[in-house]
């Protein structure tokens, strides 16, 4: 049956190929984005994902951090940045309130801090050194996944360095890992237009090649469901597809969904939850070289993260606990989940939790623990 519906959907050919371990093609990626079949696309993405993972979905216990949302840059799809201090909503953390909030957390068993910002024009280059360093000292055993590779273009270009530079004096304070924020979408005729000042798709890529070397594990990113059509889709994950193939450096591919509230895009709609399940699809079938697809709840939303996990995804995330850069965009998810939450919607998924620490070793603990010992289920 299975094979008569790809067959409907002018899809067998890409089914076979697959079958046989070969490497899709350009126009294979645009014809799975523009097939009327979703279910079909689904179905392929999906037993890739299970030949590589099994029924597993892994999480971590992670803490999200956004120490200033201060920045120079004016990306139309922002609802996050303010462009200087003082505006409305603007903050910056002193460098003892983000540490702060890792003391806060004393008793859970964290094993990531995720720290991304705006950027800030003002604050000096040792404000970030000493950030990860503050948070080395309280918790050395917590792995640091801090500054995406715009911020790195950022700070090398704001106080006089090379990305290099940058890189390491940053490792030599505790990064561990870059996390994948910033790459938006590659084409150039739509980052001219959604995010025109700030690190070019050359750049960004650059940059995660250096970390590679450097002995850094990186994440990457797509922003989908504005102006991008399905051929820049591609060509976003053909670019990233051959920065792999020359570094094995990426670890996770995380496909975050465009919101449109409180932005200068706010009058185009979010993508649908057809059009996210196909991106995490299609990005497992043409991703072959990246291990991981993310189904970030805080972007996708909870329950179509959970489907995503039958459409190529192999990830949900992990507890984020603060989150301010989709929230200021509208979304309407939780800001945190506990462990408790996390692993019961897996299974209500239908798929394994396993929890994970940022390089995907398995740690094996009792983990239905919520977080926070005693708070109430943020999931009813």
């Amino acid at each position: 049956m299975q094979e008569t519906r790809l067959r409907a959907a002018g899809l067998d050919d890409i089914a076979r190929r697959l079958a046989a371990g070969e490497r899709l093609t350009f126009d294979d990626g645009v014809r799975l984005f523009e097939s009327p079949d979703l279910h079909a696309v689904g179905w392929l993405a999906n037993r890739e994902r299970e030949r590589r993972h099994g029924a597993k979905t892994y999480y971590n216990v992670n803490l999200r951090l956004e120490a200033t949302n201060v920045c120079e840059a004016s990306c139309l799809f922002c609802s996050f940045a303010r462009l200087r201090p003082g505006d409305p909503q603007a903050y910056t953390l002193s460098l003892d309130q983000v540490f702060a909030k890792l003391r806060a957390r004393a008793g859970q068993p964290l094993t990531e801090v995720h720290v991304v910002n705006g950027l800030h024009p003002d604050l000096p280059f040792s404000y970030y050194t000493d950030l990860i360093r503050g948070l080395k000292a309280i918790r050395p055993d917590v792995h640091l996944k801090c500054y995406t590779a715009v911020e790195i273009a950022f700070f090398a270009d704001t106080y006089g360095m090379t990305d290099e530079q940058v890189l390491r004096e940053l490792i030599a304070a505790g990064l561990d890992s870059l996390p994948g924020g910033g790459a938006e979408i590659f084409a150039e005729r739509v980052r001219r237009r959604i995010a025109h000042d700030k690190a070019d798709a050359d750049r960004y890529l650059s940059i995660h090649r250096l970390a590679h070397r450097l002995g850094l594990r990186t994440n990457v990113t797509m922003l989908y469901g504005h102006i991008e059509t399905a051929a820049e889709r591609v060509d976003h994950l053909m670019r990233i597809r051959a920065l792999q193939d020359e570094t094995g450096g990426f670890q996770a591919f995380i496909p975050l969904a465009f919101h449109p509230d409180n932005n200068r895009m706010r009058k185009l709609p979010p993508p649908t939850a057809s059009d996210t399940l196909r991106v995490h699809a299609v990005s497992r079938l043409l991703l072959d070289n990246v291990p991981h697809i993310k189904a970030f709840w805080v972007a996708a939303g909870i329950e179509i993260a959970q489907i995503a996990q039958w459409y190529g995804a192999n990830d949900l995330d992990g507890t984020v606990q603060e989150e301010r850069i989709y929230h200021m965009a509208g979304s309407r998810t939780p800001e945190a989940l506990s462990v408790a939450d996390i692993r019961r919607l897996i299974r209500a998924a239908g798929r394994e939790p396993v929890e994970r620490d940022t390089f995907y070793r398995v740690l094996e603990r009792r983990t239905d623990a919520v977080v926070e010992p005693g708070a109430p289920s943020l999931i009813h």
